[in-house]
Formats: C-alpha cells, sequence, structure tokens
C-alpha cells in the first residue's frame, strides 16, 4: 500500500511529541528540568541557528507544569489522552497540511469529510435529513441559528437590516435555568436589545423544580403577540447546566408549533440519544428545529469542535446566516471528529455513554440508602395542595412521584448533605435550631465536596449552586468521565469517602450550639459569627482592660489572638485551628474546623479562655516590669551618686591624689562605711546587702506561684479534648476531622522557641569612683566562721528573686 511519507513523518513526529509531553514529568533528574526551564523561561532574542524539536517540546513541557510543586500532591484533573485523543490532535496537524493542497483536490476532500461526519452524527444521535455546523465555542451554533431564524422571519433583513425589526420586535425565550449569561451574549451579538430576552420561571408546584413552566410559557406568549411582538425561538434544555433535568420537550415542540417558533435544545443528555433504550423526554429532542452536541467531554476527546445539527431547506439562508461557508479552510474543522469517530467507530461511542449513565444510576442507588444525604429532583408531598380524602391525595402524590422520577432520569447526579431531624444536642433539635441554617449547610456541603475531590480525584464531582436547593455537589460522568478515566470502583470509593464525612458533618452540625453556648459563659471571648466557615465556629479572647484606646485595642486583640492561635496550634487535639477563610469577613478571630463525636466542648472552650488568659497576664507582667525596671534604674544612678560623695568625703582629698593615695593605702587601708544595695526586680526596691553577707545567702519577695496547667485526668494516648468513654475513636478521627488539614496544614503555625532561663545570680551595681589607685582591700571576715570573705555572689536558692547589688567600691 502506497503511503505518503509526509503524513507518515507526521504520525511520527506527533507520537514522539506526546511521549515527551506525558512522560516528561517521570524524568530522572527532575533539577536539571527546572534548571533548563528557568534559562528558557527568560525571554529573549530567538537562536540564530535555531533549536531542534526535542528542546522546543522540552520547554512546552515545562511551561505546562511551571506552577507544579514536588514537595506537594496536586490534586489536579488532568486528562486521559488515549489514543482516540491522538487521533483528534491528529486531525488538527493534518488540517494544516491538508490545506495547502491544489484547491480542486482540497474541494473533493472537505466534501467527502463533511458528508461523512454529518452523516454519522444524525444517524448516531437520530436526527433525520439534518445538516451540522461545526463551531469552537458553543454558544456559536446557538447564535447562527438565530441568524438563520430572523432571516427567514424578516425576509427584507438582508436589504433593510435592522430597520425591518422596529415593525415587529423579535422576542427570544430561555428557561431560568439556562446558562448564565446565553441570552445577554446572544442580544449583544445580534445588536438585540434586553427586552427582546424573555426568562421563563421553572415549576413551583408540580414536576422538577428545574423544568420550564410551559402553562407560563403560553401565558408570556400570548401576551407578546398580542402587544405586537414576534414569538422568535425558544432555548429548552435536555439537560439542565446544574441539575441536568430535561425539559417537556414534546409539550413544547407542540407549543412551539402552534406560534411559529424555531426550537432549540442543548444539554448533556443529548448524549443518551445515542443508547438503544432512551428515555421519552430525550427522545423528543429529535424532533427540534436544532440542537448542539458537545463530543469532546463526552467520549474524551481534546480539542474537537461542537456541533449544531439542524434542519432548513434553503442553502442561501444558512450561508447568509454563516452556517455554512464557501471558505474550503473552514470546513476542515470537522477533520479531527471525523478521525475520531472513525477511530471509536459507533459501538465505542455507545459504550463510552453506557458507561457513564451506569456510573451515575450506581451512584444513585448508593445514595438512596445513606442518611443525611438528599439527592436533586425528587418531588415532596408536602408541595401536593390538600384534596378532600387522604387516600385521593397519597394516590395522586404517588402518581406524580412516578412521572417526575422516570422524566429525572438523569446522568446527572446531585446531592448535598442535610441535618438529621432526629439528632439532638443538648435536648434541642438540630433542624431550624439556629439562624442562617441554610447558609451552615451550604458552607459544610462546599467543604464536602472539596473535600470529596480531593480524596477521589477520578470521580469528577464539582460543586453547583441550585436556587431552590443550595450548594449541592453534582456528579457528571458524561462531562468527566471519559476525560478522567472514571470506573465503577471510584464510585465505591466515593461512597465509601462519603460514608465516612457524613457523621463528622453531622457531629459538626450538632455541636455548633453547644460551642456556641460555652462562649458565652466565659466574659473574655465572644462569638463570632460566621456561617460561611465550615466547621465548629470562631471565637475571638477580648482584653479585659477597658482604659485602652480603640486603636491600641484593636493591636492588643490582634496580638493576644495571633499568640493564641499559636499555642493552640502546638496541642495535642484533632482539631485544626486557623485564621479562617482567605477572603472571610471575620478578622483577628481563631476558627475551629470540624469536629467528631467525642469531643468536650465545655473542656475546649475552657481550654482556649485559659491561654488567652495566660497571653494576657504574662503580657501585662512584662509591661509593668518594664516599667518597674526604668524607675529602678533611675533611682540605683541617683544612690550611686550619692555613695560616691560619701565616699570621697570619708577618704579625704589626700586619698583622691594619684601616687599619694596608692601610697596611703598602702600603708593605712581605708574601711569604707558604705554598704553595698541590691535591686529587687519583683518589688522594684533597692535593698541593703548587709542582709545578704551576714545570712550568707540573698533573702527577697516570695516567688511567684507558677501558673497552674490543665489538670484533667486522661488515659494513656488520649488526646485533647475528648470525653472518656465516648463512641468516637483515634482511627476514625484521623479519617473524618483531621482530613482537614490537608485545606488548613499546621505548618502555618510557627513552631515555638524555648525562652533562655533568666540567671538567678546577682548582678553587682559598683558605684563610680575617681580615678586613683586602690590598695586591695583586706577581706571582710563573715559572722558565722570568721574565715574571709568574698564579694564574689553565690547562686540563689530556686524561688527568689534575683537582686542587684550596689557595692559602693
Amino acid at each position: 500500500m502506497m503511503v505518503d511519507p509526509t503524513l507518515a513523518e507526521m504520525g511520527k513526529n506527533l507520537n514522539e511529541a506526546m511521549k515527551i509531553l506525558e512522560d516528561g514529568r517521570n524524568a530522572s533528574d527532575p533539577d536539571a528540568d527546572r534548571q533548563q526551564f528557568s534559562r528558557s523561561s527568560i525571554p529573549g532574542p530567538l537562536q540564530g541557528d535555531g533549536q531542534d524539536v526535542a528542546s522546543i517540546l522540552q520547554l512546552v513541557q515545562n511551561l505546562m507544569h511551571e506552577d507544579e510543586e514536588e514537595d506537594r500532591p496536586s490534586h489536579r484533573r488532568m486528562q486521559n489522552v488515549g489514543e482516540q485523543g491522538h487521533m483528534a490532535l491528529l486531525g488538527h496537524s493534518l488540517a494544516a497540511y491538508i490545506s495547502v493542497l491544489d484547491r480542486e483536490r482540497l474541494r473533493k476532500l472537505i466534501t467527502r469529510i463533511a458528508s461523512d461526519t454529518t452523516l454519522w452524527l444524525c444517524r448516531l444521535f437520530r436526527y433525520e435529513s439534518g445538516s451540522a455546523y461545526y463551531h469552537e465555542d458553543d454558544r456559536e451554533g446557538l447564535l447562527k441559528v438565530c441568524r438563520l431564524v430572523i432571516n427567514t422571519r424578516y425576509e427584507d433583513y438582508s436589504t433593510e437590516g435592522y430597520t425591518v425589526l422596529n415593525s415587529r420586535q423579535p422576542v427570544i425565550y430561555q428557561s431560568a435555568t439556562c446558562r448564565p449569561g446565553l441570552g445577554q451574549h446572544l442580544c449583544s451579538q445580534l445588536a438585540l436589545p434586553l427586552s427582546s430576552l424573555c426568562t421563563v420561571p421553572c415549576n413551583t408546584m408540580f414536576g422538577s423544580q428545574h423544568q420550564m413552566d410551559i402553562a407560563l410559557l403560553d401565558k408570556l406568549i400570548r401576551e407578546d403577540v398580542e402587544t405586537g411582538k414576534l414569538p422568535l425561538l425558544l432555548i429548552a434544555n435536555a439537560g439542565t447546566p446544574g441539575a441536568g433535568h430535561t425539559d417537556k420537550l414534546g409539550r413544547l415542540k407542540e407549543l412551539c408549533e402552534q406560534y411559529g417558533m424555531w426550537l432549540h435544545i442543548e444539554g448533556v443528555n443529548l448524549a443518551t440519544l445515542a443508547l438503544w433504550e432512551v428515555s421519552s423526554p430525550v427522545t423528543a429532542a429529535t424532533r427540534s428545529d436544532s440542537m448542539t452536541l458537545t463530543l469532546g467531554p463526552w467520549l474524551g476527546l481534546p480539542a474537537v469542535p461542537a456541533v449544531t445539527l439542524y434542519r432548513h431547506e434553503d442553502p442561501a439562508l444558512s450561508l447568509a446566516a454563516g452556517l455554512t461557508s464557501s471558505q474550503p479552510v473552514e470546513k476542515l474543522r470537522a477533520l479531527p471528529l471525523w478521525l475520531s469517530l472513525q477511530y471509536l467507530g459507533q459501538d465505542g461511542i455507545v459504550e463510552k455513554i453506557r458507561h457513564s449513565v451506569e456510573l451515575s444510576q450506581q451512584l444513585l442507588e448508593k445514595l438512596k440508602t445513606l442518611a443525611s444525604i438528599k439527592t436533586s429532583g425528587v418531588v415532596s408531598l408536602s408541595r401536593i395542595p390538600p384534596i378532600s380524602g387522604g387516600s385521593l391525595r397519597d394516590l395522586l402524590g404517588s402518581l406524580i412521584l412516578s412521572i417526575v422520577e422516570d422524566e429525572l432520569n438523569s446522568p446527572v447526579v446531585v446531592f448535598r448533605f442535610s441535618q438529621e431531624t432526629s439528632a439532638e444536642s443538648s435536648g434541642a433539635s438540630v433542624e431550624g435550631y439556629f439562624a442562617g441554617e441554610r447558609e451552615v449547610l451550604d458552607s459544610l456541603n462546599r467543604w464536602l465536596c472539596e473535600r470529596l475531590a480531593q480524596l477521589v480525584p477520578a470521580s469528577g464531582v464539582d460543586i453547583v449552586e441550585l436556587e431552590d436547593e443550595g450548594t449541592c455537589v453534582r456528579f457528571t460522568p458524561l462531562m468527566t468521565a471519559a476525560a478522567l478515566g472514571t470506573q465503577r470502583c471510584d464510585v465505591d470509593l466515593l461512597v465509601e469517602r462519603l460514608t465516612e464525612l457524613v457523621p463528622v458533618l453531622n457531629c459538626t452540625l450538632r455541636l455548633r450550639l453547644d460551642f456556641r453556648e460555652e462562649v458565652y459563659r466565659h466574659s473574655a471571648l465572644s462569638y463570632v459569627e460566621d456561617l460561611s466557615w465550615p466547621g465548629l465556629g470562631a471565637v475571638r479572647y477580648e482584653p479585659r482592660v477597658e482604659e485602652l484606646t480603640d486603636s491600641k485595642r484593636k493591636l492588643e486583640v490582634e496580638k493576644i489572638n495571633s499568640e493564641l492561635l499559636v499555642k493552640l496550634g502546638e496541642l495535642d487535639a484533632d482539631l485544626i485551628f486557623s485564621t479562617g477563610l482567605e477572603f472571610g469577613p471575620e478578622k483577628d478571630c481563631i476558627f475551629i474546623g470540624m469536629a467528631t463525636e467525642d469531643l468536650d466542648v465545655a473542656e475546649l472552650v475552657d481550654t482556649i479562655a485559659d491561654l488567652g488568659r495566660d497571653i494576657e497576664e504574662n503580657g501585662r507582667l512584662l509591661e509593668n516590669m518594664t516599667e518597674v525596671v526604668r524607675k529602678g534604674i533611675q533611682e540605683a544612678e541617683l544612690q550611686l551618686q550619692k555613695d560616691n560623695q560619701d565616699k570621697l568625703m570619708e577618704e579625704g582629698v589626700l586619698r583622691q591624689i594619684p601616687l599619694v593615695g596608692s601610697v596611703l593605702n598602702w600603708f593605712s587601708p581605708f574601711q569604707s562605711t558604705v554598704k553595698g544595695k541590691t535591686f529587687n526586680l519583683a518589688a522594684g526596691s533597692l535593698d541593703s546587702t548587709e542582709p545578704t553577707y551576714s545570712m550568707k545567702a540573698q533573702t527577697g519577695g516570695l516567688s511567684s506561684p507558677e501558673t497552674p496547667t490543665s489538670s484533667a485526668k486522661r488515659l494513656p494516648g488520649q488526646r485533647l479534648f475528648r470525653r472518656e468513654g465516648a463512641g468516637g475513636s483515634d482511627s476514625h478521627s484521623e479519617t473524618s476531622s483531621v482530613g482537614q488539614a490537608e485545606d488548613f496544614s499546621r505548618e502555618r503555625f510557627p513552631q515555638p522557641t524555648t525562652p533562655s532561663p533568666v540567671p538567678d545570680e546577682a548582678v553587682s551595681v559598683v558605684p563610680e569612683s575617681p580615678e586613683t589607685p586602690q590598695v586591695p582591700a583586706e577581706p571582710e571576715p563573715t559572722q558565722e566562721n570568721g574565715e574571709v570573705g568574698t564579694q564574689e555572689e553565690e547562686r540563689q536558692p530556686d524561688g527568689q528573686d534575683a537582686p542587684v547589688e550596689e557595692t559602693g567600691r
């Protein structure tokens, strides 16, 4: 078989390039890679002789992983680029190569590629007699369809332009659950006012709260027609962006035919059209006028375009709207998809979609068995209005539930943690026990999703904000499984981790009230209400000194709480103490993380108050000691001057003369009557040293008692803040409560340094004397044994104050 050498070389280079980019991170010498990157990352002039392909690819590999740290595990989701992904990437290279062919060969080739891809997609997704438009931005297909509808409904639009719209203002209808900003984007690109966009609310009584209210839509259309407006297009969902619910597409199609509107459908559930068994709500999408497919995430194909399938009989209007192009190169967008579809085949495509649907069903079945976990989309009987006769109401409720559950058979699973209604804390029910319950549950569900994404990165779970349910965890395997390689074992692991985290969430939610009540019992502590914090709560230590100004008090609060945070971080406890969220509203306070069942909240709060009190008292003692030492030094200087003057008067003038004073002191030593002084740091006073040398030991004030520590009796190996005999275990706490340590690492707390002990020896302070030679004085005998004593001081007993001696010499 004859092979184009350029194509063979292209495939070989692509394989080598992908090998370098994928295996480059496992190189034997990562330091060399970083050094090479540091040299190559500096912008500069191009090299004169150029670089080889391997060097350029190595630079690209280093740039891709520039922000990654070696010593920290990465939780980023990296797409699995398999062989089908290589085919998609090869398509982009082939498109560049094919574009240089002669015009006739290029026309034939792109016609074959476009027709084959369109035919395969229409058959695969049951969209008969359709045309295809390939685009990079998934909103671009809908934008081109809107241009097509405008050209169709306004015959003079191609010649008169936007002025023809003044006769009858066009209206585009979209569901309240559509992608945020989609309608605004269409209006801005079509030069339409925002009044041309009508957002239809969702159901409030029957059915899913994420489905478009058809009765209200009918009413809005009638009102617009009566006011002279032209209903142009309706955007429906086969899988809403948030919860993955499908609108009643069959009823919407009938409504569009009644008012002559165009029906466009988009959503992840359109992928299930490729399966043999499709739910009836999604099957109605095949009757729509157009729909957008995002095959890249569904099949795990990188850099493949989205496809908008549509039905229209006038090629000229399609060309005017931009759905078809006369430029052959633009039709090469379908080439990566053409290669990938042939590589996978119909069975491979169906298998990938079926695998994703089965993963959703597996997770949904397991979630139904978990307490405190609620899934989205099930209507409750409380929303059904009362009907006379209980049996009739029950029958109607069962019928509605069965219909809703059948319509909400979506491959998107949305669930959230909800408090146990039967749980109690200090005799109070959890449900509705505090204000802002919705905000607290949202913060806990946000923490739950982040933890699940870290523990099971292959699951691909993410956070979704729903209007009625609040913050939820979303599992969308159709958008993530093919790229991340999600398997059934990953779903089992996800449920296992979820089972471990739910008790932690329940305990934390129950103990929040106990923590707040315990904080209120301490006058020195103030409870900080931060509903966005996913943990036990926040507390701030307040200084007890009232005469401080606002600025000084703020500085004092910041200093004490920062030191208190460090002290708490050094404790041997399972709790996590931090400064809270990075951009949180509350500052200068201590946030406590998730709790377990065996947490002793009273002991925790008492410890925080005791440590804060110790820090405050130590700060006050240091300030007082500084003032006492300053005043004592001033008094000692005055006493030294007085002692020098007294000594000068006692020795006389002759002893101050050089040489004469030395001879006189040699023959007649002088005994001074000036006594030494000691400076008591604790009392801040000057005392005589006579009692010290007479008793051969220093006497001082009473030693300050040491700060008592927590004397709670604990079992061997028991950690702080745990109740004896509680049901919790160390192992359970390590897998659940301490798991938050990945979010708030203990490395943020500096390690404490042991302060240097203050020496117990007394410090001698000698008064100044004139510059005269001194004859050594005879040692002074002590009163105890008459032996020669020295001026060298002995170490004082522990617990006594350290005096400062003033000897007079």
